[in-house]
């Protein structure tokens, strides 16, 4: 940060237009932010770092020659700065997530002045966000003494067989919620690659655009043994299923019919700033659910789900909240820790055992 105490941002965009908007958007928009460069070349922008001394990079996704992922492992063990991804709907977003990048937006329709303004709020919000992120590098992946085995050729439920852990009919009537924002889509990725493919029903809400929700549920799909997908109203939440509560105008909530828990999508209002809003869902999970519900709150700046997670709680419900060292933002599990909301806090990568040692002593 500057001796005027200003964020100084470091832009890369191939678009030449696009970086001079930004360059003067953004201290217009906040008195915080001072832009110390941009640049059309990634390239050029990582020699020209040790003299702008940037505390936060803005990157284009896709770029020719050399595209944001790539970028991000040649910049990050270097120089560990907290990256912004700045994108079209591009499924690359939650690749370059998974290498270090602290959060994203979505590129705005440069022809609509009201879209482009909400665009420059958005992003000048994640800015002094992500300034006071921990940035986190991807571990190298382990050698492997057996050869790999092929993938499946599908990812459908019928196709994720094994994995297994036979919960009781008590568990299997228990309800999971999940909430998070900044640094959320590798720490829920984290927990349910951990959970086996019959885990009680599940229900994310994550605060993340309209669109990217679905590429987000098909990523998580591909990846973890259960079936994951977008919520869609109506859905019946069933064990072996995560629903990805969907990003837009609507918020999700949980909802009781019989015996059975069902996904209401519906247009609304914004809670808390976010839209969907995790206080929505961990509230109607309390009055759904009860005792025969879990919530797991994970990193993200704010107080989104901290109230909700309460609520929770005090109707039954077990609850675990992310701990402050393995959060990228420790904001909304601090609220609900010091609300008094959290039953157990742990590092993220803990959080699914525990979660399934209390299901299975249901």
């Amino acid at each position: 940060m500057t001796e005027n105490n200003k964020i100084r941002v470091l832009i890369i965009d191939d678009s030449l237009v696009f970086d001079r908007f930004l360059s003067e958007a953004l201290p217009k928009a906040s008195s915080n932010i001072d832009v110390a460069g941009y640049f059309m070349s990634p390239y050029d922008a990582l020699t020209k770092i040790p003299v702008l001394k940037p505390d936060v990079i803005t990157l284009d996704v896709e770029m020719p020659g050399i595209n944001g992922i790539d970028f991000l492992k040649k910049l990050l063990p270097r120089y560990p700065l907290p990256v912004i991804l700045v994108s079209s709907l591009n499924v690359n977003v939650f690749d370059a997530l998974s290498n270090g990048a602290v959060d994203f937006v979505k590129k705005p329709d440069m022809s609509r002045n009201y879209t482009t303004q909400l665009f420059v709020q958005n992003l000048c919000a994640k800015i002094l966000i992500a300034f006071r992120a921990k940035v986190r590098l991807p571990e190298p992946p382990r050698p492997s003494l057996e050869p790999a085995s092929p993938p499946p050729a599908d990812s459908s439920a019928a196709s994720k067989e094994g994995g297994q852990t036979h919960f009781s009919l008590k568990a299997n009537n228990t309800l999971i919620a999940i909430g998070a924002s900044t640094g959320g889509t590798e720490a829920t990725l984290e927990i349910l690659k951990r959970l086996p493919a019959d885990i009680p029903g599940i229900v994310i809400t994550q605060h993340m655009p309209e669109g990217f929700t679905k590429m987000y549920a098909d990523r998580l799909n591909r990846l973890c043994k259960m079936e994951v997908r977008e919520a869609q109203n109506g859905d019946i939440i069933r064990p072996g299923l995560a629903l990805i509560s969907p990003g837009g105008d609507l918020q999700t909530k949980v909802v009781r019919i019989g015996s059975k828990y069902t996904v209401k999508c519906y247009p609304a209002e914004k809670v808390n700033g976010h839209r969907p809003s995790v206080d929505v869902l961990f509230h109607s999970a309390a009055e759904a659910a009860g005792g025969s519900a879990v919530g797991i709150i994970l990193t993200g700046m704010g107080q989104d789900g901290a109230e909700g997670l309460l609520h929770m709680r005090r109707s039954g419900a077990y609850t675990i909240g992310q701990d402050k060292d393995s959060c990228v933002v420790y904001g909304m599990p601090m609220v609900a820790h010091r609300m008094g909301g959290v039953v157990t806090q742990a590092p993220c990568c803990n959080i699914a055992d525990i979660a399934v040692k209390y299901l299975k002593n249901l």
